[in-house]
């Protein structure tokens, strides 16, 4: 190969190494959509979210615009692989794009026993039954996380409305105040597989993962008080026992910026102090 050729083949390489980053960087912008329609309702939650269709926050949208995810990471990048039941592990894969704070990656080896969380909010307790038989990539990353503090200090970012009744939170770095452009953003560096989707349904009490496309799961959830319209595509890990009502007083006092799409911030801040995993007990 000549020097000239040499020349083309590394300038090639660096432009498809640019492409790649700005996909990435684009999917995560648009991270964490909900899509899903309910009568004239299209839902989106997630990311730019926050000024993006639909009700909910950082979810959703009440309006007749049709909002559709970006771009998914997982189109240019390496994809996350599913639980082996053999090996008793998962695979997770790094998602450096977007607002990272960066706290490692999960263990691969994961524990499938029953577990519960306790996410500790300024509010009061919202304690969440967590099925770590049919999500154990997703439960092992909260427990991660958690032991990590990666949530503490947070604040749940987008809530949506009786007609898309969510409440989105796990954005670590969310000002959660009608102002932010980076809301629904955050993550934590790395992303794994949707779990527990076949006849998933998203009814009250319900706590799945948002996303922005196949795979993509990070630190975002959604908290769902009503009864949310949505196509199965959001991996529900658990179901709140306790403090649910905390989210429905939440939901009454409404939301910040609203910017036409029926979603903002919760004009009632719910700020995340801790967020504990144990066993069921």
């Amino acid at each position: 190969m000549s020097g000239k050729d040499r020349q083309k083949q590394l300038a090639r390489e660096h432009y498809e190494r640019q492409m790649r980053r700005r996909a990435e960087r684009e999917a995560r912008a648009k991270r964490m959509t909900i899509v899903g329609s309910s009568v004239a309702t299209v839902v989106v939650v997630g990311a730019v979210v926050a000024a993006t269709v639909l009700l909910g926050g950082d979810d959703s949208s009440t309006t007749t615009t049709a909002a559709t995810p970006g771009p998914s990471a997982s189109q240019t990048a390496a994809q996350p692989t599913a639980y082996d039941a053999a090996a008793g592990t998962c695979g997770y894969v790094a998602a450096p794009e977007g607002e990272v704070k960066d706290v490692g990656m999960p263990p691969a080896q994961v524990d499938t026993s029953p577990k519960t969380m306790t996410l500790k909010t300024n509010l009061g307790d919202i304690v969440v039954k967590l099925d770590a038989a049919k999500t154990p990539c997703t439960v092992n990353s909260f427990a991660h996380l958690a032991g990590k503090d990666y949530f503490d200090g947070s604040k749940c970012h987008r809530l949506g409305s009786d007609r898309f009744p969510i409440l989105q939170c796990g954005d670590p770095l969310a000002k959660a105040d009608g102002k932010g452009t980076t809301d629904g953003q955050g993550g934590p560096g790395y992303r794994f597989v949707d779990e527990n989707l076949e006849g998933a349904k998203y009814t009250r009490g319900v706590v799945a993962m948002a996303n922005s496309g196949p795979n993509t799961n990070g630190s975002q959830f959604f908290i769902v008080y009503g009864d949310a319209t949505l196509p199965a595509n959001y991996t529900p890990f658990g179901t709140v026992t306790k403090g649910l009502e905390i989210v429905d007083e939440v939901n009454k006092a409404g939301v910040i910026g609203d910017g036409g799409d029926g979603t903002g911030a919760p004009k009632k801040t719910v700020e995340i102090k801790d967020v504990t995993i144990s066993a069921k007990g």
